[in-house]
């Protein structure tokens, strides 16, 4: 499944569905100008890495042969550039800076890894890179929907799902 993100419209095409996305609060921006905590989206075709959903939220797991796992309250994700393990899951407590994945809020209640700046990590080239649930206003460079959208996404992803990011999805390439 491609999954196509149209940065500017704040658009997210999938399926023959559009709808509503947040992106980063600093835009979207080249993925080789990318840094970490500028707060930008970045643009390309990113692979789904995994799901990691909350046991505790109600996802249903996504279909067979896309790797995923429940989430933990220990999860986190590295986002500290002199962390050897930078732009990687952690377990909290961690020695150095480090998102919380388990949180009070329900924006991480279901997340796709994105396959940005993974492989392997460039320090300082931006992590956590992820689509998950939609708040209020902007990410920190992340992509966010809402709830049925997620759900409904979770039940159409198979091995080898993208999410292309760009600036203008008019521009003659395929969608979905």
């Amino acid at each position: 499944m491609r999954i196509v993100v149209d940065a500017d419209a704040g658009l997210l095409h999938m399926d023959g569905a559009t709808l509503p996305c947040a992106i980063g609060k600093g835009g979207a921006c080249d993925a080789a100008d990318k840094r970490e905590g500028d707060g930008c989206t970045p643009l390309g075709v990113w692979p789904i890495r995994a799901v990691l959903l909350r046991p505790d939220r109600g996802f249903a797991p996504p279909p067979a042969g896309l790797p995923w796992r429940w989430l933990r309250p220990g999860d986190g994700w590295s986002d500290d550039p002199a962390d050897p393990a930078y732009n990687r899951p952690v377990r909290h407590p961690h020695a150095f800076s480090a998102e919380r994945m388990w949180r009070d809020d329900a924006h991480y209640d279901a997340v796709l890894v994105l396959g940005h700046n993974d492989d392997p990590p460039r320090p300082g080239a931006g992590s956590a890179i992820f689509l998950h649930l939609r708040g209020p206003g902007p990410t920190e460079g992340c992509i966010a929907i809402d709830r049925n959208a997620m759900s409904a996404l979770l039940s159409r992803l198979t091995r080898g799902s993208i999410v292309d990011i760009r600036r203008h999805v008019g521009d003659g390439a395929p969608l979905g």
